[in-house]
């Protein structure tokens, strides 16, 4: 192969600019901060991130140029290190959640702050530390082969900041259009939050079929910047399970059974108790709910089983890519070793491989002796620490290949952490480890593989960023670990403060002690990581329904579409997916008509209007979210949002339908002004194309 044109940086290697300072470690913490939060919230609303790199950079040129005065490459820092946030969330949000769900009430212990906190900055500092050695094969080496496209986006915005312009504007707009509309929806409760239409039991033509939405603006931007094609598929298993699967059993199943299902899933204490999902009546042996009651019962499990094998099919398609990836990067190591550089370029510049083998060693002695970390013994400590080190090794190099390729939305982390844990299950059933004393065991080795491989493809993009700027990778990697260690501080308290029951919800189940798992925060990932530990462990999964979503998936590939996503669609509420889809309609619709007008402008850039108002809206929405969540937590404040909510007085001037669509009159009019948004023409775009679909 001939040897590729020297790439030439947009800042030089012998320049001499400000890069590695205290501005910009701490607004980069700050940025973390906040969308380590929102990551949070929405991760465990609707089991779906956005990427934080772009958003993060657009808002530090904007900020730094205008009251900092800060240089292309402290932006870059500032950055690299807020993104470190937003995967080390999303990593912890989509297992150690898990933790509630276990066979042993007990393991729910194990959700606590520092545990979290260990297994985060652990599980962070992991993906960091294994894309050293990973950095000059994938992303010197391979530039221009290996694309990583949100990470060029992510330098193209910052070279773009660095020339001018004001796309960050729009950006601007989205976030404090979204902050408005939240406040409506959830402080003053002018709009309706999940409008809903439901038929009844009784109908014997479509009986329990339920549509519903919960019309908020970080769900349309997620749709939006996600596209149709992964929205459509979404909402496809969204339509399937609450418009097929739930009236079919409705019509099949009685009462009685449903109800007996749930006091086995633990729902109920037993079948003479009053509640459960959807509303058990003992005396009537009825639902208040049926579809709630069905979906809780069954299609839970059906999507549990689906999402698993969609993320297996998933990880099987790309063992190709693997393969080449763990080849190409040991290759890759041992050519740099032997050519032994004396003077090392600026650009060039990572830290000591000592490091990592001496950070690996580290991280396996404080598994081994912390009390945060589950293990009745030493030996059974040291062995997890050991997984850790092996699995973290093979799936950070597989991450960041993959992301490399496809983008870090089609990264198929759940399937590497199903992988990781059911690989983990059988080797402790090979050594006589089985019963529920070992779940959480096998859930620490998943979750904390989860977060290195979700950093690891994170830090991956802020590397190639870094590449194409002319940063300082040991700068880069140094402020990747500052990140991960700020943003997780706040990540599990925000975890922790998030599981708090709200007044509300106590009123509805004064039984409920976690407000995660239930309705308002399902954490689908992690209520799977736990079923999975569980059926493999305990000896205890309803094998019936979890094959039923198996060959669900598979029914899928058959016919040519992506399981994952239909499987992440069936396990969600539907009015998780209804909105996320109408955002992905408006970015069909918007892509058609320019394809009309000009087909250059088909495919919208990273950097056009729609894309950054559509940033906005989830960042808005989210940190909206976050606020008002932390608001709702104390007693005074509480009142104060009881005292101004004007649902009850809308409601009864307008009836609940008239509620109904007073809100979705709101979610359309911001349809309509995300449209015409993505309508006008962007005038600040000079990078190339490099948009992928985040989910």
């Amino acid at each position: 192969m001939a040897e590729q044109k020297r790439f030439k940086p947009f800042i030089a290697d012998d320049a001499r600019v400000k890069e590695f300072t205290v501005k910009s470690i701490v607004m980069g913490s700050i940025f973390g901060i906040i969308f380590g939060a929102a990551t949070v919230y929405l991760a465990l609303k609707a089991g779906l991130t956005v990427s934080a790199s772009i958003p993060i950079a657009v808002i530090a040129i904007t900020l730094g140029r205008r009251f900092l005065k800060t240089t292309i490459l402290e932006n870059n820092i500032i950055q690299t290190t807020g993104s470190a946030g937003e995967s080390v969330a999303a990593g912890v949000v989509f297992t150690l959640p898990g933790f509630l769900f276990l066979s042993d009430p007990e393991s729910a212990s194990f959700f606590n702050y520092m545990t979290i906190l260990t297994l985060a900055i652990f599980g962070g500092i992991l993906g960091t530390l294994m894309m050293i050695p990973l950095r000059r094969s994938l992303i010197v080496k391979e530039h221009g082969i290996l694309p990583y496209p949100e990470g060029t986006a992510c330098g193209d915005v910052l070279i773009a900041g660095e020339k001018g312009g004001d796309f960050a504007k729009t950006a601007f707009w989205g976030l404090g259009f979204a902050f408005a509309y939240a406040l409506l929806q959830k402080v003053f409760h002018v709009v309706a939050e999940v409008p809903h239409f439901m038929t009844q039991q009784a109908n014997k033509y479509f009986p329990s079929a339920r549509v519903s939405g919960e019309i908020t603006p970080e769900y349309l931007g997620v749709g939006y910047i996600i596209g149709p094609k992964i929205g459509g598929v979404l909402v496809a298993g969204g339509v399937f399970a609450w418009l097929v699967a739930i009236p079919l059993l409705a019509s099949l199943v009685p009462p009685e059974v449903i109800a007996a299902q749930q006091v086995k899933l633990g729902y109920m204490a037993n079948m003479t108790a009053v509640g459960g999902k959807g509303g058990w009546d003992p005396v009537a042996k009825t639902f208040t709910d049926y579809s709630a009651a069905i979906y809780y019962a069954y299609i839970r499990q059906i999507g549990a089983g689906a999402v698993a094998a969609g993320g297996f099919i998933t990880l099987i398609k790309t063992i190709p890519t693997i393969i080449s990836s763990f080849k190409g990067s040991i290759s890759s190591l041992k050519k740099s070793k032997d050519a032994g550089d004396n003077v090392i370029p600026r650009t060039e510049r990572d830290l000591s491989i000592k490091i990592v083998g001496i950070g690996s060693l580290v991280l396996i002695l404080l598994m081994t002796v912390l009390p945060q970390v589950p293990g009745d013994s030493i030996a059974s400590k040291l062995l997890l620490g050991i997984l850790v080190i092996i699995f973290g090794a093979f799936f950070v190099t597989v991450s960041s290949r993959i992301v490399g390729l496809i983008g870090s939305s089609n990264n198929p982390i759940s399937g590497m952490t199903i992988a990781t844990l059911m690989g983990t299950c059988l080797i402790f059933i090979a050594v006589g480890w089985t019963g529920k004393a070992y779940e959480p065991m096998a859930l620490v080795v998943g979750g904390m593989i989860c977060i290195a491989a979700a950093n690891a493809g994170a830090t991956s993009q802020d590397l190639k960023s870094g590449y194409i700027v002319g940063a300082t990778p040991k700068y880069q990697q140094i402020a990747l670990f500052i990140g991960v260690i700020v943003s997780s501080i706040v990540i599990g308290l925000t975890v922790k403060f998030l599981d708090q029951p709200t007044a509300a919800m106590l009123q509805a189940d004064p039984t409920m002690k976690h407000a995660i798992g239930s309705a308002a925060y399902p954490a689908p990932q992690g209520t799977l990581m736990a079923t999975l530990a569980k059926g493999i462990l305990s000896f205890n999964l309803d094998w019936q329904f979890v094959l039923v979503g198996v060959f669900l998936a598979i029914v899928m590939e058959l016919c040519g579409i992506k399981s994952l996503s239909f499987a992440v669609g069936a396990y969600l509420p539907l009015s998780t997916t209804l909105p996320i889809f109408i955002g992905s309609a408006i970015r069909g619709i918007v892509t058609w008509k320019k394809l009309k007008k000009d087909e250059s402008l088909a495919e919208e850039e990273e950097l056009g209007k729609g894309n950054l108002f559509a940033t906005g809206l989830v960042a808005g929405g989210a940190v909206a979210g976050v606020v008002v969540a932390g608001f709702a937590g104390f007693d005074t404040t509480a009142a104060w949002l009881a005292s101004v909510n004007a649902e009850h007085g809308i409601s009864k001037s307008l009836g609940q339908g008239g509620y109904f669509i007073l809100g979705t009159l709101f979610f359309a009019f911001i349809c309509y002004v995300l449209y015409r948004v993505a309508m006008k023409k962007d005038k600040n775009l000079s990078t190339p194309d490099t948009n992928q679909p985040r989910m």
